[in-house]
């Protein structure tokens, strides 16, 4: 049935442009071309540079046949190469495919075959690694070896960049000027076009391509804006791996407000404190591992700085040790919770002041919470695999946590089922368990394969972690399931120690049996290094074949 607002106008170019994050970078640069938009070590960029390298890159591809569809692999530490890839990449109409630079040859060797990648860009630093890549795939790309001209060690700690041999045909540079700054460029013929390819880690099987898409990239920007309090001009520094996630669409929300990007080939505490007391950082986010460096810090490693710095973090909750520690520092901390299917973080612990009056212990378990949807997001629910309908917001009914919204991946690429499965009854199913609160607040229990399940009883791996964490002497700890013929399985506990400090496993399993039900305690502690990615997120999967070996 027809309405007054119903009309039979279609939608013109007037009235109606497809949303992407690259029109952020025109509109900065038409404003603001003198101001700074990136700095690596004592280079640096203005929008007016910026954008003019972005549109070389898109030219310099398209001349080369590249365009829409295609994909451009990159194989680059944070610095301005990857920035200029992530504008001038898909400014071709071509997707940016950000390869994790830990990899090993023969997974990276299956995604750009997988990919189909047409041109491979390499920082010379894994030059090694990628000519192995590169001997085993079946695609012959285009290779760009990128040679780190501007890196200078600002603070004195680190080594020149390294460099592997030249692997391509052609360098970065002579790439660059075969385009032109002030070429036009491909707005996407649709914001459901893909804009970037990014491959889960993988630990069971070959991993999976998710596929963004501009219009999810876009709002995504707009919800960082809002979620990390970004403000105008913010001053970003680069300790969260851009690879990753693309750097949960923060090289695309930056310039949405003319920040600045403040490069940094690799994660130092001497260099973070020099970054933020010489450039005025106000931002950064990572994985805990980078709040260790930071309050592990020695006075010779620390500049002092006067202004309090925003970091956001993912993974599991910090220790409310870190979480001081962090304060002390100069650091305000916001926990982050997300996937690489929903563009990175797309659940935020939105802080109530009243919160600041609780007592530590009561602080603390609100800081534990992962809290609620980005504004981005449309929905965010804890739902009954089976029945999917919701749980009851009681903090203690356990389903599977579920997302639904714009910045929920277009799809596995080249895999169909695994993103039918994935986007079944109209929902992304995360395979994280967790609760709802009654306030709505969600707080992760447990990955679905994590769950530990003794005696016919259900274990968090999350919570006997969270006492450990409590523990003086305990620096990391991690708690898998072990086959066990009585109970089926039993927990043990892998944990990593302060530098200077004791405890046996005696000591840290009597700890845990005063804070914990019995049965949920870990039956052993083994002390060993923990295995973690690059991004810092613990490899149970590892710790389950050692946990069965010990």
């Amino acid at each position: 049935m027809s309405h007054p607002y119903d009309t039979d106008l279609p939608k013109t170019p007037a009235n109606h442009q497809p949303l992407t994050p690259l029109s952020f970078l025109a509109r900065t640069a038409a404003i603001f071309p003198d101001r700074t938009a990136i700095v690596h070590g004592k280079g640096s960029w203005s929008y007016r540079d910026f954008y003019g390298d972005a549109r070389r890159l898109a030219s310099a591809l398209k001349a080369r046949g590249i365009g829409r569809g295609d994909t451009v692999s990159v194989m680059l530490a944070n610095t301005p190469p990857m920035l200029i890839a992530h504008y001038g990449v898909p400014m071709a109409g071509a997707v940016l495919h950000s390869i994790n630079t830990r990899l090993d040859a023969a997974v990276i060797a299956f995604q750009l075959e997988h990919s189909e990648a047409k041109v491979v860009i390499v920082d010379r630093e894994f030059s090694g690694v990628m000519a192995d890549a590169l001997a085993q795939a079946k695609v012959k790309p285009l290779v760009v070896d990128f040679d780190d001209p501007h890196y200078e060690p600002a603070s004195g700690e680190d080594p020149v960049a390294p460099k592997g041999a030249a692997i391509g045909s052609l360098e970065w540079a002579a790439l660059l000027a075969e385009g032109d700054p002030d070429s036009s460029w491909t707005m996407p013929a649709d914001e459901w076009d893909a804009i970037s390819l990014n491959y889960t880690s993988g630990t069971t099987g070959n991993p999976k391509g998710v596929v963004y898409h501009h219009r999810g990239a876009a709002l995504m920007c707009y919800a960082n804006q809002v979620s990390a309090d970004l403000g105008r001009h913010p001053v970003y520094l680069w300790t969260l791996p851009m690879f990753h996630c693309n750097g949960w669409c923060f090289p695309w929300s930056i310039p949405l407000t003319a920040g600045t990007h403040v490069c940094l080939r690799w994660v130092r505490a001497k260099t973070i404190y020099h970054a933020i007391a010489e450039h005025g950082v106000t931002h950064m986010c990572g994985a805990p591992i980078v709040m260790g460096v930071l309050i592990n810090a020695g006075p010779q490693e620390r500049r002092d700085f006067s202004h309090k710095v925003s970091f956001a973090t993912a993974a599991a909750p910090p220790p409310e040790t870190v979480l001081s520690g962090m304060e002390e520092a100069g650091f305000a901390v916001t926990h982050l919770y997300g996937l690489t299917e929903t563009y990175g973080p797309a659940v935020v612990n939105e802080w109530h002041e009243a919160w600041n009056d609780l007592d530590g212990a009561a602080r603390a378990t609100k800081k534990a919470r992962q809290g609620v949807r980005y504004p981005a997001l449309e929905d965010l629910a804890v739902i009954d695999p089976e029945t999917m309908q919701p749980v009851p917001a009681d903090g203690e009914s356990l389903g599977e946590v579920m997302f639904r919204g714009n910045i929920v991946m277009k799809g596995y690429l080249k895999n169909r089922k695994a993103s039918e499965q994935a986007l079944a009854g109209g929902w992304f199913h995360s395979g994280d368990l967790g609760v709802m609160h009654p306030d709505g607040y969600v707080q992760l229990k447990d990955r679905s394969k994590d769950i530990i399940i003794s005696g016919g009883e259900n274990i968090s791996s999350i919570e006997v972690e969270e006492v450990l964490y409590k523990h003086p002497a305990v620096s990391s700890v991690a708690v898998v399931a072990r086959p066990d013929e009585k109970w089926g399985e039993t927990p043990v506990a892998f944990v990593e120690l302060k530098p200077g400090t004791q405890a046996s496993g005696e000591e840290l399993i009597a700890y845990a049996r005063e804070r914990l039900a019995h049965y949920k305690c870990p039956r052993d502690i083994v002390f060993a290094e923990i295995p973690k990615t690059s991004t810092g997120k613990i490899q149970k999967f590892r710790l389950r074949e050692m946990a069965k070996e010990s």
